[in-house]
């Protein structure tokens, strides 16, 4: 076993073990975990998001800051939807998961020392910030809220496409010096 898979074993046999511990103790003494009532149940979501967080830093794997990110945003989603009711905004709202994996691969980078994952996240958020706006100008007229552009919101669509057209020029020019 390589290295790196057995990183991956070590991380994944520590969520295990700690999960497995949480629900045992649950079992055991029901009113161990009384003081969780008081949270709101997104906030266990956020949780699990952030142990994988710990996991990762601690077992030497920085990929796992992506699913990290994926979990604690979408808890994070969950959490917004929940207090306010604003349900209806996974219309739009879902434009915000390749946003988490860039945060994710953001971090993975500066964990693991690479460059490469910096530059991927931080164009995953800005292609989601770009989609999440569109969405939601286009949406949210129907649903009763706010309207973030306006008839304007056409503006975005040329954005993105000129950043991909950008992008694209950049790494086929990269590629033809090598």
């Amino acid at each position: 076993m390589d290295n790196h898979s057995s990183r991956s074993a070590l991380g994944f046999g520590l969520l295990l073990i700690i999960l497995g511990g949480l629900f045992l103790v649950g079992r055991i003494v029901p009113s161990a975990f009384g003081w969780v009532e008081g949270f709101s149940w997104p906030l266990i979501v956020v949780g699990i998001g952030i142990l994988l967080l710990i996991i990762g830093a601690i077992s030497g794997t920085p990929g796992m800051a992506v699913p990290a990110a994926v979990v604690g945003g979408i808890g994070g989603l969950l959490y917004w939807q929940n207090t306010t009711g604003n349900w209806q905004s996974w219309a739009y709202a879902w434009t915000l998961i390749p946003g988490f994996v860039g945060i994710g691969s953001l971090f993975a980078g500066i964990l693991g020392g690479e460059a490469a994952p910096i530059g991927a996240g931080i164009r995953l958020m800005l292609i989601s910030l770009i989609l999440f706006a569109i969405f939601s100008a286009i949406m949210s007229p129907f649903m009763g809220g706010p309207v973030l552009l306006g008839r304007y919101w056409p503006v975005l669509l040329i954005v993105l496409g000129g950043v991909l057209l950008l992008q694209a020029f950049l790494q086929r020019g990269r590629s033809d010096y090598e």
